[in-house]
């Protein structure tokens, strides 16, 4: 009866450890996209403004158009 529950003491253990193995895998990814997060940011940043000017630049286009015409 002992061993049985030394058994399955042992079993869980096992379970866990491969758990906690899993768990620091999952972490480590995490941390390292979390550091790509500020370069992400600033690039759709740069984006986003890059996309303003365009939309700037194509309003004043369809107002010196308007006026032309």
């Amino acid at each position: 009866m002992e061993s049985l529950d030394i058994n399955a003491l042992a079993g869980k253990i096992d379970t866990l450890i491969k758990l906690c193995d899993q768990l620091s895998v999952e972490n480590q990814i995490m941390k390292e996209q979390q550091e790509n997060w500020p370069v992400e940011r600033a690039r759709l940043i740069e984006q986003n403004n890059q996309a303003k000017q365009k939309i700037v630049q194509i309003i004043s286009r369809l107002k010196s158009l308007e006026q032309a015409g």
